[in-house]
């Protein structure tokens, strides 16, 4: 009995605890790696602000685009660049109903059909004078003016989704901006081509 009760005091003086090293070992990697564990699955990981900036900026941005594209039709001469509005057409009318759909799953205020006046401050948008402009043109000029914008409007479309793609962490919108780098960019390809 007293050769248990001194093995007991000189475990606790070496400060050896009574289970043993490997338990306690792994209970200390159990609590370093707990911090990180959680932080995939709460309900703030998914999604930040960069995120709710990119949807509700891509939504105005994507509406202008489609208002441009179906402009196309009555007014266009060109074949190819008709086939490319109605591209941009089926295109964009889908994702801004999935952005539109997360902004109110994230409690956050869908851009209204009408937009605002710092609409225009978007990379790539067009004045109000400049699309009255463009709905006053017919064949050929209206081709030209038409591919114009919308390479300028394109191009700052993907600067919009780069910005998501570096900064923002909801996985379906990066991926969305992923999907407008690369359809955008080679729609801006195709456009030039046509102009030339």
């Amino acid at each position: 009995m007293k050769r248990i009760v001194i093995l007991a005091l000189v475990l606790a003086a070496a400060g050896l605890p009574a289970t043993g090293c490997g338990s306690a070992g792994r209970t200390t990697l159990a609590v370093e790696s707990a911090p990180d564990a959680p932080a995939a699955s709460t309900p703030a990981a998914d999604h930040n602000g960069k995120d709710v900036m990119f949807a509700q900026m891509m939504i105005p941005h994507h509406r202008q685009a489609v208002e441009m594209a179906k402009l196309a039709e009555g007014r266009a001469v060109s074949d190819q660049v008709k086939e490319l509005a109605g591209k941009i057409e089926a295109a964009q009318e889908p994702e801004i109903r999935t952005m539109s759909g997360w902004l109110t799953a994230w409690g956050a205020q869908v851009p209204g059909e009408r937009g605002t006046p710092m609409d225009h401050d978007m990379p790539g948008m067009m004045s109000g004078q400049a699309m009255e402009e463009l709905k006053g043109l017919k064949g050929a000029a209206f081709d030209r003016a038409f591919l114009t914008m919308m390479i300028q409007h394109h191009e700052g479309a993907v600067a919009m989704a780069g910005q998501e793609q570096a900064e923002g962490v909801h996985e379906p919108a990066r991926r969305m901006a992923a999907d407008i780098v690369a359809g955008q960019s080679a729609e801006i390809a195709t456009m030039r081509r046509l102009l030339r």
